[in-house]
């Protein structure tokens, strides 16, 4: 029997890095919610429904994998899915505290529901969406590090 993961993260926008820990939480878990986050606190560079639709590309033909939206706490969405597992991924060491912090938030709000982190492929590791929005100004090619839908957008997005 397959087990059920949530893997949140706000995907803005969804990089090669995030697709790979998917396929990596996929294979462990059986079934992977990727939960893409809507706080209003956050500035996206997409809106809530545009990250939806290129995950939903990005991830066409991959089983196992379904991608919603949501607002409120992971920990709560990971309940009303029964899923006992949230995945985070781990690029460097710099993501660690902050991982490391919100896995031990989640776990005070929410013991039954653990976190497991998968790091990407050393390929992948270095990737960020933040770094991919500061190339994707000054025009440069974007389809190495994340899909053609993505690369679309972002060009559409930062025309000169």
């Amino acid at each position: 029997m397959a087990s059920i993961a949530v893997y949140p993260g706000s995907f803005d926008p969804v990089t090669y890095g995030h697709l790979d820990v998917m396929k990596r939480a996929v294979s462990i878990f059986g079934k992977v919610v990727v939960a893409v986050a809507n706080n209003p606190n956050k500035k996206y560079l997409f809106t809530l429904e545009d990250r939806v639709v290129m995950l939903k590309e990005a991830t066409k033909g991959m089983k196992g994998i379904v991608v919603e939206g949501f607002d409120g706490l992971i920990v709560d969405l990971a309940r009303r899915k029964k899923a006992k597992v949230l995945v985070r991924g781990l690029r460097m060491t710099a993501d660690f505290e902050y991982e490391f912090q919100m896995a031990e938030t989640n776990r005070r709000l929410a013991a039954d529901v653990e976190t497991v982190f998968l790091m990407p492929s050393e390929g992948f590791s270095f990737l960020s969406s933040t770094l991919l929005k500061e190339v994707a100004k000054y025009g440069a090619t974007l389809t190495p590090f994340v899909p053609v839908c993505v690369a679309r957008k972002m060009k559409v997005l930062f025309k000169k």
